[in-house]
């Protein structure tokens, strides 16, 4: 049974599915700069949950958005549109940013390793179902229009709040945001911008040319690739109080019902102990860290180390140790692969799941992993290990493969070093080598390593 934190209840809950699958929604990014490790660890958290879903036999019919347009410098609804302001940065058309970090992102989690989502969908390419989203839900009476664009009413939305835990009553009581006097409340949300003459990304609609709001992507491409029924929702607990709340308003209003059963969120990676800050120069990317000889497979094991619902503190002494315990992993993994000793792992194997299904407890997973490796050098902890690691989604040759004749003759040779043929073993231990390949014995194997 696999129980997942729901952000939305307060407690673990067992995951809801269709027929064995289960549809999941995950916030993908804004391409309007490069992502940071920061971000990436969002999509590492999406990951692992793919990851123990397909472990425990689930399909998934998956979605995520690319905003490209439509997330304004305040996720409060106000400022300018983020892809502009990088077109300006860069001198550079909105469509020609969009396309080059899109491009970055999907690099950088193909170097991760991250299983993706069965559909990556821009918002660009579902304005006309952005459009009919509003206008249903000005139908429904949940929106108005006013000068500048449609708004969500959220005193229509009695349960606004209840995702973060706000009381949205006392919320209006202490607004300290500036006042549109055309809003209802201070709080009520852009689904449907106006666009200034001249704006640069605009598209016609019943209220004239304009634009999407960012919270409305989400919502329209839920619904139209996953249906108005989703069982699980990810995204970074930056997004509760206003990009959540205002997605479970607009969706819930639009179908008259709960339209995402569970919600996960993902904490803050810290750095240093502190908040990343291009002031403080601590923002790291991917390239950064591979420029200071780390894979990315370091970053991603080192994700492993700290639960999803924690903070994660960032630094290179923990990247280091993340590094090095990896590379014992490989290690003592290699040398499993020919173990000749007989080892039970069923209880390591029901450990493992059971910790992998408690919340995702990975640190918890990573230390039956550790454990089991200390045992008596065999094939069946070499086989339960290739078995997690549909979960870890690491890779454990870091060499090509060894050629099959190599393979053979190793085998040989084993087998006549174990039967005191040393002659033989001696003559095939050269003929490895004169082809590239050299035997590292152990007690209870061997490991073939390329020259």
């Amino acid at each position: 049974m696999v129980k997942f934190y729901n952000s939305l209840t307060r407690k673990k809950e067992e995951v809801s599915s269709t027929n064995g699958v289960v549809k999941m929604y995950s916030c993908g990014p804004t391409v309007y700069y490069f992502p940071h490790i920061g971000n990436l660890r969002a999509y590492l958290f999406m990951d692992n949950i793919r990851r123990v879903l397909k472990f425990n036999g689930y399909k998934i019919d998956g979605a995520m958005n690319i905003t490209d347009v439509g997330h304004l410098t305040s996720d409060a609804d106000e400022g300018d549109d983020k892809m502009l302001v990088a077109s300006e940065r860069e001198h550079k058309s909105p469509w020609e940013i969009a396309k080059f970090y899109t491009d970055v992102f999907m690099q950088d989690v193909k170097l991760l390793n991250i299983d993706l989502p069965e559909h990556i969908v821009p918002a660009t390419s579902v304005i006309s179902e952005i459009i009919e989203f509003v206008q249903a839900l000005l139908e429904k009476g949940y929106a108005y229009e006013t000068s500048k664009g449609i708004y969500f009413d959220i005193a229509k939305f009695p349960e606004y709040g209840r995702l973060s835990g706000m009381n949205i009553q006392d919320k209006l009581a202490g607004a300290r945001i500036a006042v549109d006097y055309e809003k209802h409340t201070p709080y009520d949300f852009v689904l449907w911008v106006k666009a200034p003459k001249g704006h640069i990304m605009q598209w016609d609609s019943p209220w004239g040319k304009g634009y999407p709001g960012w919270h409305i992507e989400c919502s329209v491409i839920g619904d139209k690739f996953l249906g108005e029924n989703i069982n699980i929702h990810t995204g970074g607990v930056d997004h509760k109080p206003v990009h959540h709340e205002n997605e479970i308003a607009q969706s819930n209003c639009r179908y008259g019902h709960q339209v995402v059963k569970m919600w996960m969120h993902l904490e803050f990676l810290q750095i240093d102990g502190g908040k990343m800050s291009k002031s403080l120069n601590n923002i790291y990317r991917l390239k950064d860290l591979q420029e200071r000889g780390y894979a990315p497979e370091d970053f991603r094991f080192f994700y492993f180390l700290a639960h999803y619902s924690k903070q994660q503190n960032f630094t290179f002494d923990a990247l280091d140790m993340a590094r090095n315990t990896l590379k014992s992993i490989k290690t003592l993994v290699k040398e499993h692969k020919n173990g000749t000793e007989n080892v039970s792992t069923a209880e390591y194997e029901a450990e493992f799941l059971e910790a992998i299904n408690d919340d995702l407890n990975m640190p918890k997973a990573i230390a039956v992993v550790q454990k089991m490796l200390k045992e008596p050098r065999s094939q069946n902890v070499y086989a339960a290990f290739d078995k997690f690691n549909k979960v870890l989604g690491l890779t454990l040759d870091e060499t090509q493969d060894v050629p099959a004749q190599i393979q053979e003759l190793a085998k040989q040779r084993w087998n006549a070093k174990n039967n005191r043929d040393y002659a033989t073993a001696d003559s095939l231990r050269n003929k490895i080598s004169d082809l590239g390949y050299e035997i590292k014995d152990s007690k209870s194997g061997y490991e073939i390593l390329k020259k």
